[in-house]
């Protein structure tokens, strides 16, 4: 058994000519026809003769004061309208649905971002039942261009990517932190200066676009930096555990007890954060709504 699908009925590929018949049948001109269309006449004249050559049958009558439909064209006419009033449906629908906060949500962010994201898209979900929300936190980079995500939370340098609306979203404070286990065995440097000879907790590979990781492959010599790992959560992990001196959150290292501030923030340690949407996506009720939910629950983040 062949899977090719059944041939297109032979005159009934065309839409437009179809919907040109439609109007003609319900105006009775083709002038008409041609104002409800917004085209030209001669464009209404075409796609009716372009109709039932395919067809090969007459759709109108015609005469001096316009045109009228025979058999065929009534019928042909029932069935158009039907379609046409459809169509004029199902956009109704898909309108309404835009000024709705409903269906799904995706929302991209960095992984360090969980602990305000979560709780803060929770609240926003219990005020719109309707929805059903989906917090991505990777690495990688979610692409808006291809619907992958409605909103993304982006920290570094500003988002370049075209079509896509930037807006600022706060800044992520770093600070060199120690554990006390490890002060307790190495001491602890009194200032940038006294950095050699310490063991740190650091990025595997070069080229991290965390500003405060580059900070450190740039100041202290590769060989000490004896813990590497592939992500921030895992580098701050080996810090708490006592691995070496290393970079956290200024709010993460402040909800960990035992934890010494080696070297205070400094502004090129910071992370800018970006709340990045589609340009044709930007606009919808729904993700309005969450900007605006996110930006409002943002302003009471302890990022500093």
């Amino acid at each position: 058994m062949s899977d090719r699908p059944p041939p297109t009925p032979r005159g009934f590929d065309n839409w437009d000519e179809i919907r040109t018949a439609f109007h003609v049948a319900r105006a009775g001109t083709v002038s008409g026809a041609a104002e409800a269309l917004g085209v030209h006449h001669a464009t209404v004249i075409r796609h009716v003769d372009a109709l039932e050559e395919r067809l090969g049958l007459r759709l109108f009558q015609r005469h001096p004061r316009g045109y009228t439909p025979t058999e065929a064209g009534e019928e042909l006419f029932r069935v158009a309208r039907t379609t046409d009033e459809q169509f004029a449906q199902l956009a109704a629908r898909l309108r309404g649905a835009g000024a709705e906060v409903a269906g799904e949500l995706v929302v991209t962010a960095i992984p360090g971002l969980a602990p305000f994201l979560a709780p803060g898209l929770v609240r926003f979900q219990q005020a719109h039942p309707g929805l059903v929300v989906r917090l991505l936190t990777d690495t990688r980079l979610f692409r808006l261009e291809y619907g992958e995500a409605h909103v993304a939370i982006r920290a570094g340098a500003k988002p370049e990517e075209p079509d896509n609306v930037v807006r600022p979203f706060g800044r992520l404070r770093y600070a060199l932190y120690a554990a006390q286990a490890y002060a307790d065995r190495h001491g602890l440097p009194a200032s940038a200066a006294e950095l050699a000879g310490h063991s740190f907790v650091g990025a595997d590979g070069g080229g991290h676009p965390a500003p405060f990781l580059r900070w450190l492959a740039e100041t202290v010599p590769a060989g000490a930096i004896t813990f590497r790992g592939s992500d921030l959560t895992t580098l701050e992990e080996a810090v708490i555990a006592g691995a070496g001196i290393g970079f956290l959150p200024c709010w993460r290292a402040a909800q960990v007890p035992g934890l010494v501030e080696v070297l205070r923030p400094r502004p090129d340690w910071d992370a800018a954060l970006w709340l990045v949407t589609h340009v044709d996506l930007q606009r919808s009720a729904k993700v309005q709504a969450a900007l605006a939910h996110l930006k409002a629950e943002a302003a009471d983040w302890p990022l500093g």
